[in-house]
């Protein structure tokens, strides 16, 4: 008695505990206004030191103002004095940085086994990346991203002004000591550490950006570090904001809708990777911490990773007017890092990736970035691709062509769903078999109100026969993910990426024979969706001969709509990876070689005498047929009501 009460008092402690945190936990609503308010105070709080610098920037302006009034005194000036008039202004503008803000912009590259990578005083920044094993369409140099426009910043207050780092010449080191070498090249199994310093008046006071390039990997180590900046940079910046922009350059001869090349980010609340919209421009803005953030096109992206994590983001894809005619789209991020104003030293970790979007080696780093390229949505699809995926890389270790790659697949793929597909067309020979007597229940019950009698005598028949009436449909619906998961494969594939394969130079785009003038959307031909398209049509010919569309009147319109998708699938793969039609065309052909064997493996005048036995013996009835006995009793006694009323 006394271990039930305590088990009771322990339930019920227990109960009281839960309920309370429940409902003194804030709400979704209570949350959203929490978070607006930290917004609100950090808005106000960056407006105003905005309004502190442009106090600051409109007393410079007076300055200058009364300086070209004066221009006559300027003109008496020795060299000597107006180098200090000069130096005095450019202190009242950049504070502490103002002998950074004048510079010769110079550059130094450095090589990899992968990239070729451009760095600049000028901010500080990447100017060109270079993927190496890579190439354009049109067989040019693979530049990520346009040289002459990219714009990274990162901005800071510091000394009641808005500090940009864009707007400074830094200096160059190699461990921790000025670097007055060119350009350098990393060596096998090495990596190289190279820093450009944003210096103050004081040497023992600067920013700077390190850089760790290893010898064969996209990814770097990127770290912003800062030293002795405690008493400059502003108290109550708690953060500081990177603005990165880059334009893209088009690097293949196509696309298509499932390309997903926009701006992708991953969330630390919810580990899901999400994105802006990929078909039209738009903004948008995440408040809350983030871990990467990336501007994806169809085959490579560029990566800004937080080692720890980014406070929000503000992203945005746009297409905009380009004097560059390779110019493709737009894409901005604007971020907050966050930053500690009390430690003499502060380090925030970050990463940078360049490169493809290749699953495997995208999944090596552990952060979720193989999930930019779209393999389904729906959870199933994905996993199916997973395993498509496996099974392709390892046909690829061998080094065959991969237009031989891709038929030894669809061989293999084939072979897994050969059960469900004899299944399928055994059900279909069995139905042909019964037909006669279908059209024997079907004129035996023609009225509607015998429909209950009539689905009785069609379940009992296809007992006897020994098909389920779900046999064959199921099959093909099982087939049907794994369908749409090859849909979503080949496109995303990397690896056909400019593979040739007989008349197709590249296996990642549309194998086009003739070219016209652009008619209902296209203006090329592709010769491996008109193979698909034909192989199609002669399945769909085949498949028509087998099905009795007589015995149902309803079911004819759907005979000339199975002609109608070839037709509709050519206008869609016609811009699509030749690899995916030829997939597509390999099971067609594999389709009809397996009905030809099925053929020889269902004898329909055995099925017939199976039936026939079958009829012989006593059937015990299921769960299933006697509430269908009752269900049509309680209609026939429904039915007799309403004729004596």
């Amino acid at each position: 008695m006394n271990n039930k009460n305590t088990l009771i008092g322990f339930v019920l402690i227990t109960a009281i505990l839960f309920g309370w945190m429940y409902f003194m936990s804030p709400s979704k609503e209570q949350l959203a206004e929490q978070q607006r308010i930290q917004d609100s105070i950090r808005q106000a709080r960056l407006e105003q030191m905005a309004l502190d610098s442009l106090r600051q920037a409109e007393q410079q302006a007076v300055q200058m103002a009364a300086m070209q009034a004066d221009s006559a005194q300027l003109a008496d000036m020795d060299s000597l004095s107006r180098a200090q008039l000069l130096q005095n202004t450019l202190r009242d503008k950049y504070g502490v940085f103002a002998a950074a803000s004048e510079g010769a912009e110079q550059t130094w590259t450095i090589e990899n086994k992968l990239q070729r990578l451009t760095f600049t005083n000028k901010g500080g920044f990447l100017k060109q990346v270079e993927l190496k094993d890579y190439k354009t369409y049109d067989s040019l140099p693979l530049i990520s991203f346009d040289p002459e426009t990219v714009k990274f910043d990162l901005s800071f207050f510091a000394q009641n002004r808005i500090v940009n780092t864009s707007q400074f010449y830094f200096q160059p080191y190699m461990n921790g000591q000025p670097y007055t070498g060119g350009d350098m090249t990393v060596g096998e199994n090495d990596s190289i550490v190279f820093a450009l310093r944003l210096p103050t008046e004081n040497a023992n006071q600067y920013l700077e950006y390190v850089y760790t390039v290893r010898y064969d990997n996209y990814m770097m180590d990127f770290d912003v570090r800062t030293v002795g900046l405690k008493d400059v940079i502003a108290t109550n910046a708690d953060y500081m904001t990177i603005d990165w922009e880059v334009d893209l350059m088009k690097q293949e001869k196509s696309t298509d809708r499932f390309a997903g090349e926009s701006v992708y980010y991953r969330s630390l609340t919810d580990k899901d990777v999400d994105h802006l919209n990929e078909q039209k421009d738009t903004e948008q803005t995440v408040n809350s911490k983030l871990k990467w953030v990336s501007f994806k096109q169809r085959f490579f992206c560029n990566v800004i990773v937080a080692k720890n994590e980014f406070e929000n983001a503000r992203m945005a894809t746009l297409t905009r007017k380009s004097s560059n005619p390779r110019y493709f789209k737009s894409m901005s991020a604007n971020i907050e890092v966050p930053y500690d104003v009390k430690a003499e030293t502060n380090v925030i970790p970050m990463q940078l990736y360049f490169g493809p979007n290749h699953f495997k080696t995208l999944r090596s780093y552990g952060i979720g970035l193989q999930d930019q390229i779209n393999l389904g949505n729906f959870f199933l699809i994905k996993w199916i691709n997973y395993g498509v995926i496996a099974v392709f890389n390892w046909l690829s270790s061998y080094g065959w062509n991969y237009g031989i790659v891709i038929l030894i697949l669809t061989i293999l793929i084939k072979t897994l769903l050969f059960p469900l597909a004899f299944k399928s067309y055994k059900s279909s020979a069995i139905t042909r078999v019964l037909k006669p007597e279908m059209e024997a229940i079907n004129a035996k019950y023609p009225k509607e109100e015998d429909a209950m009698k009539k689905q009785q005598a069609v379940l009992n028949l296809q007992k006897q026969a020994g098909v389920s009436p779900a046999s064959g449909c199921l099959p093909a619906l099982l087939q049907f993910p794994i369908l749409i998961a090859i849909f979503r494969f080949f496109p995303a594939s990397i690896e056909l990426r400019q593979q040739p394969f007989l008349w197709a130079d590249d296996l990642s785009t549309y194998d086009s024979i003739i070219e016209f003038p652009k008619f209902l959307g296209m203006d090329h031909l592709s010769l491996f969706t008109l193979l698909m398209t034909i192989t199609t049509f002669i399945y769909t010919y085949v498949n028509n001969k087998q099905m009795d569309y007589s015995s149902n009147p309803q079911m004819k319109p759907m005979k000339w709509m199975m002609y109608l998708m070839p037709i509709m699938f050519f206008g869609i793969f016609n811009n699509y990876s030749s690899g995916l039609s030829y997939y597509y065309m390999l099971v067609n052909i594999i389709t009809f070689i397996q009905m030809f064997i099925f053929r020889k493996m269902i004898d329909e005048n055995k099925v017939r005498a199976t039936i026939e036995e079958n009829k012989k013996k006593p059937q015990k009835k299921s769960g299933f047929m006697k509430r269908l006995e009752e269900a049509q009793k309680q209609q026939a006694k429904l039915q007799q009501q309403q004729k004596k009323r």
